[in-house]
């Protein structure tokens, strides 16, 4: 009989993960204690606009191959969209200046020697100093590795850092920017193409799994809350053995089953004694608009010098991204709202007033801080406990809390569940 792997949490990870464990021929028990799958990467139905939203808007690049693998093994590979050459439409709110980086395709950055392809204004020069980032030491924030303010730093890597770490490069990690542009920009334009779910994150990562493992005979339970977890065993040989679940009998594990927790930190944090997980989190704020988008307008812009630090466009959508949202959750949702959509106007070359019918989503626990003290907080793949895994974007993924670190920490997980090399 094939091993059972109960998987906790049906998150983008915890997805991955049973993805994983079922592709190696394990059964799968899929546990989530919301009434959906998704967790912060999920659609739902806004009545106010009558349109699916995403909970936020989610930029994935070429390069990021667990998630292109994810994709090929829920067959969901053509759900994503973006140019076909590695193309980044910038606006300046302040100046109304509109410019695109256009990166080379190979690993060489041919791109930096066209004044038409790199920042206007800009010499080639002027952005070797950037390159000591990719080796960048740990314990050290993104500004204290580079030193340097320029336009280069105004115009690009700041503005691409924010959104991508979801925290100002002043006090974000190096390590964490320097791991992620180690597998995309270092790789080459080929690897840095943008790309986003053409038809929500629900279509693209969640109902495709769900219908894969369901086909494939997994047990999803929604609405599942674990509770506690016990454990048998010596020291030397502790396992845990049962689950227990709210308002449902605890269920027990044989000795091969396996358990992958893909839970948020905190509530790891609850279900694991000792367990090290970071403990300070960054918001998101996304603002949706009801508003035709105009002809030529790209699917992605980032927006410096603004409020607003991303749009995306799809069909009779925009939505508006403010990372880092902290101090912005006290705002009145209108006041976001109107405050996006200034911006997004101008870079639309349409009216500011009034603004179109919109929808404020606010994530106040998006990522785990991508600051060099919650880095070294981030727990490992293993536990001391034979058969249990950890995976989620805030586990030791060396990546920033991306779709690629969720997916990538739950095909570890399960990977380290099943590869019988690994067995201790």
């Amino acid at each position: 009989m094939s091993r059972r792997v109960v998987v906790v949490g049906a998150g983008v990870a915890g997805l991955a993960a049973a993805v994983e464990a079922q592709r190696r021929g394990a059964r799968v028990a899929l546990h989530e204690a919301a009434p959906h799958a998704g967790g912060r990467c999920r659609s739902f139905f806004d009545p106010k606009l009558g349109a699916t939203l995403d909970n936020g808007n989610h930029l994935l690049l070429s390069g990021n191959l667990s998630t292109m693998a994810y994709l090929r093994a829920i067959s969901a590979t053509d759900t994503l969209i973006g140019p076909t050459q590695p193309d980044y439409p910038f606006f300046d709110v302040t100046t109304g200046d509109a410019w695109t980086i256009r990166m080379s395709s190979g690993r060489l950055p041919r791109w930096i020697f066209d004044a038409g392809a790199r920042v206007p204004g800009t010499q080639p020069a002027d952005y070797l100093p950037y390159l000591p980032l990719l080796w960048a030491r740990p314990g050290r924030t993104i500004e204290e590795s580079v030193r340097r303010k320029d336009r280069v730093w105004d115009l690009l890597v700041r503005p691409l850092l924010r959104g991508m770490l979801n925290a100002d490069p002043s006090g974000a990690s190096a390590a964490l920017a320097a791991g992620l542009l180690r597998e995309t920009v270092a790789q080459g334009g080929q690897a840095c193409r943008p790309l986003i779910a053409r038809s929500g994150l629900s279509h693209a990562f969640v109902e495709p799994a769900l219908r894969l493992l369901q086909y494939g005979g997994a047990e999803i339970r929604l609405g599942s809350r674990v509770t506690g977890i016990g454990l048998s065993g010596t020291d030397s040989a502790e396992r845990v053995s049962s689950l227990a679940f709210e308002g449902a009998e605890p269920l027990a594990l044989a000795p091969g089953d396996g358990v992958v927790l893909a839970v948020p930190p905190d509530a790891a944090r609850r279900l694991v004694p000792d367990l090290s997980a970071p403990d300070a989190s960054r918001a998101i704020v996304t603002v949706h608009f009801a508003v035709d988008v105009p002809e030529g307008f790209q699917p992605m812009t980032w927006l410096v010098n603004g409020t607003s630090d991303w749009m995306f466009a799809a069909d009779g959508r925009i939505s508006v991204t403010l990372a880092s949202a902290d101090r912005w959750l006290a705002t009145p949702h209108e006041a976001l709202a109107q405050a996006a959509w200034r911006e997004a106007a101008k870079a639309l070359r349409m009216p500011a007033a009034p603004p179109p019918p919109w929808q404020v989503v606010v994530e106040e626990h998006a990522t785990f801080a991508a600051v060099p003290a919650q880095e070294g907080l981030r727990a490992a793949t293993r536990t001391r406990w034979r058969n249990f895994t950890l995976a989620g974007d805030w586990t030791a993924t060396g990546l920033p809390a991306t779709i690629e670190g969720a997916i990538r920490s739950g095909q570890k997980a399960a990977d380290a569940l099943l590869n019988p090399s690994m067995e201790r």
